[in-house]
């Protein structure tokens, strides 16, 4: 009997790390992490870099008969974007029942605390050669609009440093 080839088809690495977060997360803090993928969309570019949730808090339930509560979602905030959450919290609250389907938060806390976002390190460019300098200022010298020459002499020089 011939062995059966397998074809697998590839999956997203975000698939399988999801798989094995979620339920890590739904544990320890009650997030999922499409809801941490999807901050930025939530609170928006000016408060996304100084924020993130960290934890929903469930009330607990005396028995399965008791009415259903939304949660408190603790956000991790730098001080200087407290005031601003604290001023939109309806708004956020709104945003994030909207994104999860249902009611699932009632309020928000805020918690200051540093919140420290990697940013992209731009490399280091070496000095580009004066005759290279001479070469883009050819290439670019027909160009007749002195903001666009002057541009493209810039971005040349920038290429040329980075190779």
């Amino acid at each position: 009997m011939a062995a059966k080839s397998r074809r697998h088809n590839p999956v997203p690495v975000s698939d399988l790390v999801s798989g094995v977060l979620d339920p890590v997360l739904a544990k320890r803090a009650g997030l999922t992490t499409s809801l941490l993928q999807a901050w930025d969309e939530i609170v928006g570019d000016r408060l996304a870099d100084l924020s993130r949730p960290e934890q929903i808090k469930w009330n607990r339930r005396a028995s399965e008969d008791d009415p259903f509560e939304p949660a408190t979602l603790i956000i991790a905030c730098e001080a200087m974007a407290a005031l601003h959450i604290q001023h939109e919290t309806t708004e956020i609250i709104a945003r994030i029942n909207a994104f999860l389907g249902y009611s699932a938060i009632g309020r928000i806390k805020i918690a200051q605390k540093p919140v420290r976002k990697e940013k992209m390190v731009k490399p280091d460019l070496r000095d580009v050669s004066d005759e290279k300098k001479r070469q883009i200022a050819d290439r670019v010298s027909g160009i007749k609009d002195d903001e666009l020459r002057k541009s493209l002499e810039r971005l040349g020089k920038k290429v040329a440093a980075s190779r």
